[in-house]
């Protein structure tokens, strides 16, 4: 029997070809009804969408890259399966490359490392600077992931400092008073991390509570073994917090243990609330509370994007074609909201699979 093909598919919908080709590419302004009546064709008829084909006639690829700093870290790891299921949707094969947050490898794939072998990237940058950003010329299209460094590019993100906020003022509603922040950075700088130090600091400027710079424990990365050395060093050298705000789970993980080897209760004694949601933190001793950005949504948005500039870079002409405000560079800010567990509540008060809106 014959491969079906796309008029074969658009013969029984009772649809045009083009029609067909906007279902498949999931365009917009086409009704639910007709889009059912081709999935239905498609699925009828078996027809597969010839991917080769189509990308040598486009000029393309098909391939986009996903760029991030370590593979290992759980909330990496967690949104490149988002990324990969939302890219499959869309006919794209992702090209998964770590950096290990490296400036030469962050530049390899800021410029598509030197070749035509990628059509997008979606890159969460730790080394680069707004002036990398600014010089992109022959480069592919490129979303940006994590926080932003250059006004003029696509970003996609949560509002990391009202998150930061939002998670302080859960701690402070408790009563708690002398916060230490975890990975915590008083600069400038436009990182996650001093976005959200930024947003403790609004947390504890509402409440009137004074801020002491001594409250912020740097590390020298994000990962469980620096959590519980920064946890254990304070805590030797006479620090006693009643409260640990840390700026991504890992930390947090390592801090529940460096507690735990000081017989330091939780939340009894301390509080502790971390950021990302990872799977681990639902299965810790105690479970952990934490700041949970819609990665699913990071995932969608980002794709969606870079799909957009990708086809405006090979002059599409679909009938979704963006308006020149949209081509303009992008800066989408995607859900978040407070998940609050043992960590903070308590045993009795433990929420292990609710969530708390975050706050207006």
């Amino acid at each position: 029997m014959a491969r079906p093909k796309i008029k074969d598919v658009a013969r029984l919908a009772g649809v045009s070809e083009k029609t067909v080709s906007n279902v498949i590419n999931d365009y917009a302004h086409v009704s639910d009804r007709t889009r059912r009546a081709v999935r239905d064709a498609i699925e009828e008829l078996g027809y597969k969408v010839n991917l080769a084909g189509r990308h040598l006639r486009q000029g393309r690829t098909g391939i986009i890259a996903l760029v991030i700093p370590e593979l290992d870290v759980p909330y990496f790891a967690e949104l490149a399966r988002h990324v990969i299921r939302e890219a499959e949707r869309r006919s794209l094969t992702v090209l998964i490359h770590q950096t290990a947050a490296d400036r030469d490898h962050e530049l390899a794939a800021l410029t598509g490392f030197g070749s035509s072998f990628v059509d997008g990237v979606i890159l969460s940058p730790l080394a680069l600077t707004a002036d990398d950003l600014r010089d992109r010329a022959g480069a592919p299209p490129t979303v940006l992931i994590g926080e932003l460094l250059e006004e003029g590019a696509d970003h996609v993100a949560i509002d990391n400092e009202k998150a930061a906020r939002e998670a302080t003022e859960h701690l402070l509603g408790m009563g708690r008073r002398s916060i230490l922040v975890i990975g915590g950075r008083d600069a400038a700088a436009l990182g996650t991390a001093e976005a959200r130090t930024r947003g403790y600091r609004a947390a504890l400027a509402r409440a009137g509570v004074a801020y002491d710079p001594a409250a912020l424990l740097p590390v020298t990365s994000f990962r469980m073994p620096d959590g519980a050395e920064a946890v254990a060093r304070a805590l030797r050298e006479g620090a006693r917090p009643d409260a640990l705000l840390c700026l991504n789970d890992q930390l947090a993980l390592g801090a529940l243990r460096a507690l735990h080897e000081h017989g330091v209760r939780v939340p009894e004694e301390v509080a502790v609330i971390g950021f990302d949601d990872v799977e681990a933190g639902r299965f810790s001793v105690p479970t952990l509370s934490t700041v949970a950005p819609d990665k699913a949504a990071v995932a969608q948005v980002a794709v969606a994007l870079l799909q957009r500039r990708m086809d405006e870079a090979a002059g599409s002409t679909a009938v979704d074609a963006p308006s020149a405000d949209a081509r303009s560079p992008q800066d989408l800010v995607v859900a978040h909201r407070l998940v609050l567990r043992e960590s903070t509540e308590g045993a009795g008060g433990s929420l292990p699979a609710g969530s708390r809106p975050a706050p207006a």
